[in-house]
């Protein structure tokens, strides 16, 4: 199986310009590509996370790959996707964002100036004279086209400014920068499907300054969709993350293991490089045995380990285990914050009364209800049944000396900080 097959069956292409000859290119020597990445947030999310795993697979079959962070296109806004301008962020904001985008883009690529590499179009951008942009580009770009392009007549109807009409010409810059590049002439563009009009319009932009004869190509992937049409990657907190601070490794792995069936087979072709047949047989379980979770599970390990380490992924399955069993004697303090980060709780100074401290963490609504559940065995603190009422919750018991873990029935978790 080819390259482009690959990424065909693995559902990661949405339109290709010139398929047949990308094809024989793409046997004949390797081929350069890029992909842009605009800082618009402190992190990278898993959106971003296929556009850099299709980099990873052209590389690792022998390709050129380049990760382009867009520090100038990131202070225009692309249009695409957007119901309203982008909020404006300053230059500083901006470079910062892209500096971060960077280290976070090394943990995927191996950036080595030969095989990798990692530029900011800044470069170019930041240095253009708005007489240049006009002079020199802005000629090659036909109105007419432009509103025709889905990126912008999209917007038409609630309103596009300039600087977001721009754009288009900004990332067609950029592809006819690397595309002039001595050492890389970049060759090929990829993007998600929204980019479709921003790519085609560097092609063109190619072949009018360097020749019809210049060959140039691009690739786009599907906007990551779950099977009920809605937008993946999204929680009640906001976006997933690649930053380790913003989403944790467990709460990622928490994610990625709460795939509903429907989607799980597509989210393995997208985000894991387990093979064909791998793939293939975790789909049969699907279908046998889907209460086992199989494919859930091997999706969230190959995720969590690419994105944090296999040592990330192992303490995630290790709390994610502890808390589905209830047996959580076997969690360090470390783990007990990683786990319960987000159940209620309750911070004392002092020893508390297990009646007025499941009323206080509201695990109950008052001490009659709490004494109730108490008698009938349904609080267990640290992992251990507790029926009396004089029991006190103290920091000489707490694990590791910070945590108490309350549960109330079988799912339901509170914790008391000392």
């Amino acid at each position: 199986m080819t390259l482009l097959e690959e990424l065909r069956w693995r559902g990661l292409v949405y339109d290709v310009i010139n398929e047949e000859e990308l094809e024989k290119r793409l046997e004949e020597k390797p081929i350069t590509l890029y992909c842009g990445f605009d800082p618009t947030a402190d992190s990278l999310h898993i959106g971003h996370l296929v556009p850099i795993i299709t980099l990873m697979r052209f590389h690792r079959a022998g390709h050129r790959v380049i990760a382009l962070v867009g520090s100038g296109t990131g202070l225009v806004g692309d249009p695409s996707g957007k119901k309203s301008e982008r909020i404006l962020n300053d230059e500083e904001t901006v470079r910062e964002w892209s500096s971060i985008f960077r280290k976070q883009i090394e943990r995927f690529l191996p950036i080595d100036g030969k095989t990798a590499y990692c530029m900011d179009n800044y470069q170019w951008l930041g240095q253009m004279k708005a007489l240049d942009l006009l002079r020199e580009y802005g000629r090659h770009f036909s109105i007419n086209i432009m509103l025709a392009k889905e990126s912008v007549k999209s917007r038409l109807e609630e309103g596009l400014t300039y600087l977001e009409f721009s754009y288009m010409i900004m990332q067609s810059i950029d592809f006819l920068k690397m595309y002039q590049h001595p050492e890389l002439h970049c060759e090929m563009q990829i993007g998600g499907q929204d980019q479709w009009g921003n790519i085609t319009s560097g092609v063109d932009l190619i072949r009018k300054i360097e020749g019809p004869e210049a060959k140039a190509y691009a690739l786009t992937m599907p906007l990551v969709l779950k099977s009920d049409g809605t937008k993946f990657g999204k929680t009640e907190g906001g976006a997933v993350w690649l930053d380790a601070d913003k989403t944790t490794p467990y709460e990622l792995y928490q994610f990625f293991l709460n795939t509903a069936d429907d989607d799980v087979i597509k989210f393995l072709k997208y985000y894991t490089f387990l093979s064909k047949e791998e793939i293939e047989s975790l789909e049969k379980e699907v279908e046998s045995a889907p209460h086992f979770r199989a494919a859930q599970k091997a999706l969230a390990r190959e995720v969590v380990t690419l994105v944090h380490g296999e040592k990330a992924y192992l303490q995630a399955k290790k709390v994610s285990e502890a808390l589905f069993s209830g047996n959580i004697k076997d969690l360090d303090a470390e783990e007990i914050g990683i786990g319960f980060k987000d159940v209620p709780s309750l911070e004392v100074d002092s020893d508390i009364n297990i009646i007025d401290c499941l009323v206080q963490v509201r695990a109950a609504v008052s001490k009659r209800e709490a004494r109730e559940i108490l008698k009938n065995g349904a609080v267990s603190v640290n992992g251990e049944i507790v029926k009396d009422f004089e029991f006190a919750v103290s920091k000489t018991n707490a694990i590791g000396g910070l945590f108490t873990v309350i549960r109330r029935g079988k799912k339901n978790y509170y914790l008391v900080k000392h």
